[in-house]
Formats: structure tokens, sequence, C-alpha cells
């Protein structure tokens, strides 16, 4: 242990033994992340359809929910479902409270990032679609969403990445994800170089993890699509 007025030295040996805590928050930070793109994605899919279509009431909800969630701080977000809901007796867990407050932040985004893919689609394939008798479920399921996902894939990619940078805020409520056990690392051994650098490789690995299977789910998207 050094006390904080130390001089600065990279220590590898002490780094190899933090190694294992860190991997731990690493699983938490993995598990968090990939629940919450997936609900986000699913926010995203449904409230768009809702903006899409004009489903009453259903439609008015999301466009209020997105502008909420938009212009206010997702730390506020996050310290109102963890703090506020056992006020109401809707208590949940660190974890699932993370996972809440991620997927309704992203879920916001994705909506508004799907309907944008969804509103550059040409009126003239509805029209064919309806002209070769598909239902409006077929329609928006086999014609306008694999449309519509290949145009938003990068928007829907650089959210699922800050929902990722983002799950860092999650230390605040005290989830042993990788920033908290980084910072209670420092908190006690003074050793900030060692555990910021060994963070931030590990988050640029992931975003590049994540970066690549888009890059599959895109280049699967280009081949032609068949029922």
């Amino acid at each position: 242990m050094r006390g904080p007025g130390a001089a600065m030295d990279f220590d590898a040996a002490y780094l190899a033994q933090q190694w294992p805590a860190l991997m731990g928050g690493l699983w938490v930070t993995c598990q968090v992340t990939l629940l919450s793109i997936v609900l986000s994605l699913l926010i995203g899919l449904f409230g768009a359809a809702f903006r899409l279509f004009s489903v009453p009431i259903l439609s008015q909800l999301t466009f209020g929910y997105v502008e909420l969630v938009r212009n206010t701080p997702i730390l506020v977000q996050l310290f109102f479902i963890f703090y506020g809901l056992p006020a109401i007796g809707l208590g949940i867990s660190q974890f699932w409270s993370g996972v809440l407050c991620l997927s309704l932040w992203a879920g916001a985004y994705q909506v508004e990032n799907i309907r944008g893919g969804l509103l550059t689609i040409e009126k003239g394939l509805k029209e064919a679609a309806f002209s070769l008798s598909l239902s409006l479920r077929q329609y928006f399921r086999l014609v306008a969403l694999p449309l519509a996902i290949r145009t938003s894939l990068p928007s829907m990619l650089n959210t699922s990445i800050s929902l990722l940078k983002n799950s860092s805020y999650l230390q605040a409520i005290g989830l042993a994800e990788m920033t908290f056990i980084a910072v209670d690392r420092i908190a006690t051994d003074f050793r900030a170089v060692e555990m910021f650098t060994a963070i931030g490789a590990l988050y640029l690995a992931l975003v590049i993890v994540l970066s690549l299977m888009t890059s599959i789910v895109e280049h699967k998207l280009r081949k032609p699509f068949r029922v």
C-alpha cells in the first residue's frame, strides 16, 4: 500500500493481483449490458411501431416516455429507480435497478433510431405489399422492419455503445461492476494508474467486440431476404 503522495509508477504485479476482482466486475458489466441491450431493442421496436402506426394512447405514451428519458440525466433516473421506487413498495435489487435504468434510457433512443429507419422506407413499398394481400403485420415484419434495421443499424450501435459506457454509473448504487471495483481498490491502495488503465482497456475491448458483432449482423442483412 502507498499514500496518495507517492510517485506514480505502473506496477504490473499489483494489476495481476487484482485481475480476478476485475474479471468479476467485468462479468457483472457484461451481464448488465447484454440484458439491457436486448430489452432496449425490444422497447425500441415496439415503441417505433406504436409511433409509426399512431396506435391510440400507446403512441402518446411512447412520445412522453421518449421525451422524459431524453431530457433528464441518467443518474437522476437511476437514483429514482433505486431509491425512489422502494418508497412506493417497488424496491428491486441493485442489479435489476441497473438493468431497468439502462434499458429504459437506451430504449428511448432506440425508439427514435428505429422510427427514423422506418420513415426512410418509400411509400410505394407499402402500397406494393398491400397489393400482394400482405397484412399490416406482415408488411411490418417482412418488408419495413428488415429495411429499417439496415438503415438504423449504425445509430443503434452507437446507442448500445453508450449504454455499455453508461453502465459505469451503476457504481453510484453500489453494484460491483468494473468501475466500482476499480474505484474501491483505488480508495484503499491508491493505485489509480493501474486500475484506470485496466478498466479503460477492458471497456475498449468490449466496444470492439460489440462493433464486430454488429458488423456481422450488418453483413447478414445485406444478403437477399427469404421468407
